[in-house]
């Protein structure tokens, strides 16, 4: 993988009162979980935090979801059973970030000042 180049896959379940999303490491393991629950979902979630939008789709600001706020919208606090909701309820959403341009380290080169003669 070139520098800077990354794939980024969450899910993102449009609930009543907010958006909620999950990061995915592994596309392919999230995919096999759904129809093969005796994966574990350690395989393939980047961190059991489960993040809310404030309705701004998958898109937007994202902060930790509170206790309260799962309450509301999914009848239980539990984080695990609410990742588990989402994840069989939710959308895929992949993102490709291009890789960067441009000098990889600028103090390996050397550099030439005009008007200097080397001796």
């Amino acid at each position: 993988m070139t520098k800077g180049e990354a794939t980024q896959v969450k899910v993102h379940y449009k609930g009543k009162d907010d958006d909620f999303v999950i990061f995915v490491d592994d596309l392919e393991t999230y995919k096999k979980w759904k129809s093969d629950k005796s994966i574990p979902m350690a395989h393939f979630i980047s961190a059991f935090k489960i993040f809310v939008t404030h309705k701004q789709g998958a898109q937007g600001q994202m902060d930790g979801a509170s206790k309260a706020t799962l309450e509301n919208e999914f009848g239980v606090s539990n984080e695990d059973e609410v990742i588990k909701k989402i994840l069989e309820s939710g959308s895929i959403q992949e993102a490709e970030f291009p890789e960067r341009q441009g000098p990889k380290n600028d103090a390996q080169r050397g550099s030439i000042v005009t008007g200097q003669v080397a001796r």
